[in-house]
């Protein structure tokens, strides 16, 4: 439980953008963690947070301790990471990749971690579409990425999911360079609504 608690101080560090600090309370909930998918999910958002910040080999490193602890682990799991599971470990190490640059990798783990998400998942579902949107929209292909925000934006609104949609209206200011292009004007309209 302990372990659990440190993710989530090290996941809200995250988010803050404070990755010294999400890097160190994860290694430090490591080394007390023993269950595999406790472990799987440590190591995952080890890697995102190394990922944010270039550190590219042990990024790497952390991605495989992840996919290896995911794969021991049994589906009798502690009740704070009984959720983790390959869509996860797709969606998260596809944006890992991303933000190390391997953008051809990242959509495809991106995209196979969202046709994994069962319907009961539908906020998850929402904060992937949001990664792949800022996945295209790294790649200046906003047709693509303006369709995923929407996707994002109305399910967000269906599901009464606020952070997700809060996700969607970070990603806007991006898309004012594209603002003609195929499914932005829409986009920005219905975030306005």
């Amino acid at each position: 439980m302990g372990a659990g608690l440190l993710s989530d101080l090290a996941y809200q560090a995250a988010w803050r953008h404070d990755h010294t600090t999400a890097a160190s309370i994860l290694t430090h909930a490591l080394t007390r963690a023993q269950h595999p998918a406790a472990r799987a999910l440590l190591h995952l958002r080890l890697a995102r947070t190394l990922a944010a910040q270039q550190e590219r080999r042990p990024a790497l490193r952390a991605l495989t301790a992840a996919e290896k602890h995911l794969s021991d682990a049994s589906t009798d799991r502690p009740a704070w990471c009984a959720w983790m599971s390959e869509a996860d470990l797709a969606v998260d190490s596809g944006q890992a990749l991303l933000d190390l640059g391997d953008t051809g990798r990242a959509h495809q783990l991106i995209a196979e971690g969202e046709s994994l998400l069962p319907p009961a998942r539908d906020k998850t579902r929402g904060v992937f579409l949001t990664y792949r949107a800022a996945s295209y929209l790294s790649l200046n292909d906003p047709e693509p990425a303006a369709a995923a925000a929407t996707e994002s934006l109305i399910l967000a609104r269906r599901i009464g999911a606020p952070r997700c949609a809060n996700l969607v209206r970070d990603l806007l200011p991006r898309f004012q360079p594209y603002r003609d292009a195929q499914g932005v004007p829409e986009l920005l309209q219905l975030a306005a609504a």
